[in-house]
């Protein structure tokens, strides 16, 4: 019982970090100048930047285990993008309650 639960508890904080960094690639195509909220900042700070954190990990794991066959089939590139950039870039790179994976310096 305990395993099932801890399986389904991790495919679910896996699906939310999904959602998480596929957001800031949602709006990418809008810019916002204003400033982020407190509130934002302090989310941002305790649930999306360790569950991204952990979506980058869990992302460089799956690539290890999918290589050969990514690189059978000639897309290694496209799947590190996906798997491991893009929540490392949301991570890490991205500004504390931004929802646009840039940096403060770069707008």
């Amino acid at each position: 019982m305990m395993k099932q639960l801890g399986k389904s508890t991790m495919f679910a904080m896996l699906a939310l970090v999904m959602l998480l960094a596929s957001l800031p690639a949602a709006a990418q195509g809008e810019r916002v100048e204003a400033q982020p909220s407190g509130g934002a900042m302090i989310a941002d700070a305790v649930v999306a930047r360790p569950l991204l954190a952990v979506a980058t990990v869990g992302g460089a794991a799956i690539f290890l285990v999918s290589l050969p066959f990514t690189a059978l089939g000639g897309n290694v590139d496209v799947a590190a993008e996906t798997l491991i950039k893009t929540p490392a870039e949301a991570a890490f790179r991205r500004c504390l309650g931004c929802t646009v994976s840039r940096r403060a310096d770069e707008r």
